[in-house]
C-alpha cells in the first residue's frame, strides 16, 4: 500500500491553517444539551469466524479485521477519512475484531467485528480532549456523513474513548445498508477522490444536529 503523498500532507496543513481560527464553536458542539441516559453497550452478537475478513485501509499500509458486508464498508469509510483528514494510519494503528478479556471497555463491540479503534495509545479509554478543534470537526462530519449509524466513543460519558468508532445499529439494519451503498458507490466517482469539505455551512449544520442527539445519549 502507498504512503500518504506529500501533496495530501500539504493539503491537510493548509486546511488546518485556514480554518483553525474559526473552529472554537465546533469543539464545543452540544455543550448545552441536557443530560440523558448513557448509550447502551453494543448488543451485537460475537462474529462467526467465517463472517470476518481482513481489509486494507485505503491509502495506508494498515489493515483491519471486520464483519464482512455493510458493516465493513461503512467502518472502512470512517477509517479512510480518518487516515486522510485527521491522522495517518500505519500498520498496527487500527484494530477491529478482537477477543479482549472480559470486562474490557467496548468488549462486545470488538467481539462482534462492528467497531474500530484507531491510535489506541494516543486515545486511551477514559481520556478526553485528545483532538484539536479541526480534528473534532472532521470526526463530526464523518459521523453525519454516515447518517448516525456510527457512534464515536468520545461521546460516551461513562468511559469515553476518542479513537473508538462503533456501529450504532444492528448489522442487518436497513439504514446501515443504505449508508454502505452510498459510501461504497463513491469509489467509482472521480469527484469523490478529493476530501470533502466539512466546513461548509450545510455540512456543519448537519454535523451539529447529529452531535446534539448523540452527545445527549452518550
Amino acid at each position: 500500500m502507498s504512503e500518504p503523498t506529500e501533496d495530501a500532507t500539504r493539503l491537510g496543513r493548509r486546511r488546518f491553517l485556514a480554518i483553525t481560527g474559526g473552529l472554537v464553536a465546533a469543539a464545543s458542539i452540544g455543550v448545552a444539551v441536557a443530560p440523558a441516559a448513557s448509550a447502551a453497550p453494543s448488543t451485537n452478537a460475537p462474529a462467526r469466524p467465517d463472517a470476518l475478513a481482513t481489509f486494507p485501509v485505503e491509502g495506508s499500509n494498515a489493515s483491519v479485521t471486520l464483519l464482512s458486508g455493510p458493516a465493513a464498508v461503512v467502518l472502512l469509510h470512517v477509517a479512510r477519512r480518518y487516515h486522510y483528514e485527521v491522522a495517518a494510519l500505519r500498520a498496527g494503528d487500527i484494530t477491529g475484531y478482537a477477543e479482549p478479556p472480559a470486562g474490557t471497555p467496548f468488549e462486545a463491540d470488538y467481539r462482534s467485528g462492528t467497531a474500530i479503534a484507531v491510535h489506541a495509545a494516543r486515545y486511551p479509554a477514559g481520556a478526553t480532549g485528545g483532538l484539536f478543534p479541526h480534528e473534532l470537526a472532521v470526526v463530526r462530519d464523518i459521523l453525519a456523513e454516515c447518517e448516525g449509524v456510527v457512534r464515536w466513543g468520545g461521546d460516551f460519558r461513562k468511559t469515553p474513548k476518542e479513537g473508538h468508532f462503533r456501529l450504532d445499529v444492528k448489522p442487518g439494519d436497513p439504514a446501515l445498508a443504505r449508508v454502505a451503498t452510498k459510501v461504497g458507490g463513491w469509489a467509482g466517482e472521480p469527484d469523490r477522490a478529493a476530501p470533502a469539505d466539512p466546513f461548509t455551512p450545510g455540512r456543519r449544520r448537519a454535523a451539529e444536529r447529529l452531535a446534539e442527539r448523540q452527545i445527549a445519549t452518550g
